[in-house]
């Protein structure tokens, strides 16, 4: 919320000054305003980009993550939410461990990571996506420095390879891995059935398993500008990495999926 704040005033003081000192009109200052707003915003994904370029050979893993992309990933989920309108309401955060895990939440908007990255920003979790989202032109790029990866659900030995790597990072501790097992947000509001494959990343890197639900962020497309949105989220449960291992990945998606039902059924 500081970072949107901070923007907005930067761009309203612009366009009070210049039309002052210029002697421009009203509308001169609307325009100012708005070409401001756009241009610190580009300016902002431009300067972590820059700082990020390095990062960009995919194929290598990383070491660590970098600071910049880093920063500039947990500042999106600042910015979208402020200028969604976004109010979260959060509970069971206290569950959370301090070692890196692996969380998997179901997918109702565009906002549920968005929410989550804002919320849980101090345990530093990065997302397994589709590769469509690690393609938009400098976004990618700062999320891949920041450990997000890309999972392609078509190709088994591809999506087994996004698999190990996101294994290795929580294994390494270079971040905690979030993971949306539906593959993809839900149309009808309806929970999607889980894949089973995305639990073996917690049973390989031997790490707890944190169960999350999101709610009502498939209303904020809705109010967008016009009101704010109350959604919530919710930390169910954490199983312990003892008890990852010791169940199928089958029985970890049913479970977790019940667990979420359960919530949103209420």
């Amino acid at each position: 919320m500081i970072w949107a704040i901070s923007f907005f005033v930067l761009s309203l003081a612009g366009a009070v000054l210049l039309p002052l000192g210029c002697g421009f009109s009203l509308w001169w200052g609307i325009l100012i305003f708005l070409g401001l707003e756009i241009l610190i915003h580009l300016l902002f994904v431009l300067a972590h980009w820059i700082f990020c370029l390095r990062g960009r050979d995919r194929e290598t893993p990383m070491e660590k993550q970098s600071p910049v992309g880093l920063i500039g990933a947990k500042r999106a989920g600042d910015l979208v939410c402020a200028y969604g309108g976004v109010r979260p309401q959060v509970s069971g955060k206290e569950k959370l461990p301090q070692t890196p895990f692996l969380l998997v939440c179901n997918h109702r908007s565009l906002f549920d990571p968005m929410t989550i990255m804002k919320e849980l920003s101090d345990y530093n979790i990065a997302f397994v996506s589709k590769p469509s989202n690690l393609q938009i032109p400098m976004v990618g790029d700062i999320a891949y420095t920041a450990g997000y990866l890309a999972i392609n659900r078509q190709n088994d030995r591809e999506a087994l390879k996004t698999i190990l790597q996101a294994a290795d990072y929580l294994k390494r501790g270079v971040c905690s891995i979030g993971i949306f097992p539906e593959g993809t947000r839900t149309r009808t509001g309806k929970l999607q059935d889980f894949h089973a494959g995305s639990f073996k990343i917690a049973q390989r890197a031997n790490v707890p398993l944190v169960i999350a639900c999101v709610r009502d962020t498939e209303k904020v497309s809705h109010r967008l500008f016009l009101r704010p949105t109350k959604v919530y989220l919710d930390i169910l449960e954490v199983l312990p990495a003892q008890q990852v291992k010791a169940m199928s990945t089958r029985d970890l998606a049913e479970y977790s999926r019940n667990k979420i039902l359960e919530v949103i059924k209420e």
